[in-house]
């Protein structure tokens, strides 16, 4: 570029205008300079959304005892990432140590922000968590296979089981504990722990320890406190902005919570007692009395009349076929009505078939003894007919003998008829 044009007989000033058009310029490149700067820092937001959003919600879903502490871990590895993508990008912009350091405390708030956002939106449904999580823990195994309640379960302490994981994700979704490595745990699991029964006695430890240090005139009963802690505003050693739900929300929910799920533990109470009475199928023993002393008449009755005796035996074993066939203890385990249904939708087929069965069963035995008593039969008839040939034999012999007999005879009387011839 030339040198700037100079007219002698004009005296003019530009210094003004070079200084004005020096900052035009320098604004404009500020301007160009930050507007690069937020795009990139926008496009790194972007795919923190993706890397935390997602993880996040699945591990506030499964509301474990070690979410808050895996969260802690992934936001402090995806801000890290992205720390250092966002130095890569922005290093031509050359910025100060002010500005990275503010670009990243940016960063590692929009990271916290994401998290934050994700646990409001669990904990505005946090009733529904609790009573599928009560749901999965008092109506599976431990394997994961549906429960059929029977004798051998204890509702009560599955009930207490339920009623403790629903607790601890409770808990969890509580407040936003997104603490650093080494810091202690907070009171929250223990403070709730304590409204359905004894907490743990670590937790509790825990609750007495903090309440020391947040109230040092409190009592040390962990009753008392644990009713202090649920009747205040604030978790102790969780700020206000952490909050999500106070322990006064936590109350209110853990009581409607109970009343929703009542029913499921009455359903499973009486599911139990229908079983215990569909394996006992004696009567109680006042009633086996009354049939004792009220049925001696008929006792005495069957024993002058043992034709009686007969007639039920075969009653009782045709009973005991039809009862074998219908499977009637396996029908009244689901219930007595639901048994009554079936049983009479398969009675009369049940009934028709055993009976035709049993005339079956009466013919096939019939056909045995006719055929048994027509081989037994046959070898006397051939016996009798041989001994007739036989018969019949030595009577031709006979009269051929007599015959023959007779012949020599006679020719005997004709020898000696003959006369002798005299030498």
């Amino acid at each position: 570029m030339g040198p700037d044009a100079h007219i002698a007989q004009a005296d003019w000033d530009t210094s003004k205008a070079k200084e004005k058009l020096l900052r035009d310029i320098d604004l404009w490149s500020h301007s160009k300079r930050i507007e690069k700067i937020s795009q990139l820092t926008k496009a790194f937001e972007k795919k923190m959304d993706v890397a935390i959003g997602d993880p996040a919600s699945s591990l506030l879903d499964a509301a474990s005892p070690d979410t808050w502490p895996a969260l802690t871990n992934l936001l402090e590895h995806e801000v890290g990432v992205a720390t250092l993508g966002l130095k890569d990008a922005i290093q031509d912009f050359e910025p100060t140590e002010e500005e990275m350091s503010s670009m990243l405390e940016e960063l590692t708030a929009y990271g916290r922000g994401i998290v934050e956002k994700k646990a409001r939106e669990e904990a505005g449904q946090v009733i529904i968590r609790m009573k599928d999580r009560f749901t999965s823990v008092f109506g599976h195994e431990a394997d994961n296979m549906p429960r059929v309640w029977g004798e051998e379960h204890d509702v009560r302490a599955i009930t207490r089981d339920a009623r403790v994981a629903a607790v601890k994700l409770l808990a969890v979704l509580a407040a936003v504990r997104l603490k650093p490595k080494g810091t202690s745990s907070d009171v929250i699991e223990a403070s709730l722990l304590t409204a359905i029964g004894e907490p743990h006695e670590s937790l509790q430890r825990t609750l007495s320890r903090k309440l020391s240090v947040t109230n040092t005139t409190s009592n040390s009963n962990p009753a008392s406190g644990d009713s202090q802690v649920l009747a205040a505003s604030t978790w102790p050693g969780i700020p206000p902005s952490d909050t999500l739900l106070t322990p006064v929300q936590c109350k209110t929910l853990w009581r409607q919570f109970q009343n929703e799920t009542e029913y499921t533990i009455s359903q499973a109470l009486a599911a139990q007692d229908a079983a215990k009475r569909g394996k006992s199928w004696l009567p109680p023993p006042w009633a086996i009395c009354a049939i004792v002393v009220l049925g001696f008449n008929e006792f005495m009755a069957l024993l002058r009349n043992p034709l009686y005796i007969a007639i039920l035996f075969v009653l009782y074993l045709f009973t005991k076929a039809l009862w074998v066939q219908l499977d009637i203890t396996q029908e009244f385990q689901h219930g007595f009505l639901p048994g009554v249904l079936s049983i009479s939708s398969k009675l009369l087929p049940t009934l028709m078939n055993l009976l035709k069965k049993l005339a079956d069963e009466g013919q096939k035995i019939g056909m045995e003894a006719g055929s048994a008593s027509n081989h037994t039969s046959a070898p006397k008839g051939n016996k009798v007919g041989n001994r007739d040939v036989q018969l019949n034999d030595m009577a031709a012999d006979s009269m051929s003998e007599s015959r023959f007999g007779n012949g020599d005879h006679m020719k005997g009387n004709l020898r000696q008829r003959q006369p002798v011839k005299h030498s």
